[in-house]
């Protein structure tokens, strides 16, 4: 996935949560790391049941446990709840390059799994972050949850092939 074709792809990394006060600002949950990140790209493509529409982001204040946004052209309650719901996108050729041996999830979503025996155990279609490591949801002739813990499981990612191979008892 790391190919020319994959950097045109729109990254969820947010959503516009309900307004905040009266002058347009609303409510945001980032999902980068750290939250403030998401100001770093731009243009943001807000994504939701009432369409699409592309947006410059402003100003970013944190609030209690969470962020807020000032959006350009938004300017007022009315239109800040317009937006409320929708995903924040953003081109995956904004991202910065991740170091040796990281990976974006974005970028592990979709990639086949195979044992390094060769048997194909399923396809990446979640991520979860638990206290220890993350754990890649495969699915396949069942569910599966395989930790991404490098070197003891994971043994190989190639993202041109979309392949990952690891370390992993089939019945497991």
């Amino acid at each position: 996935m790391a190919g020319p074709a994959s950097e045109s792809r729109w990254i969820a990394v947010g959503r516009i949560g309900a307004p905040h006060g009266v002058r347009g600002w609303v409510r945001l949950r980032s999902y980068t790391q750290p939250p403030e990140n998401i100001l770093d790209y731009s243009p943001w493509r807000l994504v939701g049941a009432r369409g699409e529409q592309e947006v410059q982001a402003e100003r970013l204040e944190p609030r209690g446990k969470g962020l807020v946004a000032r959006l350009a052209g938004i300017d007022d309650r009315d239109a800040a709840a317009e937006l409320t719901g929708m995903e924040i996108m953003v081109r995956r050729a904004l991202f910065p390059p991740p170091a040796e041996g990281e990976y974006y999830w974005a970028d592990l979503i979709g990639a086949r799994v195979v044992t390094s025996g060769g048997v194909e155990l399923g396809q990446v279609v979640e991520l979860l972050e638990t206290g220890a490591n993350d754990v890649l949801v495969l699915a396949g002739e069942r569910r599966r949850l395989v930790p991404f813990v490098t070197g003891r499981v994971i043994r190989d990612v190639d993202l041109d092939a979309r392949r990952i191979v690891v370390d992993w008892h089939p019945d497991d």
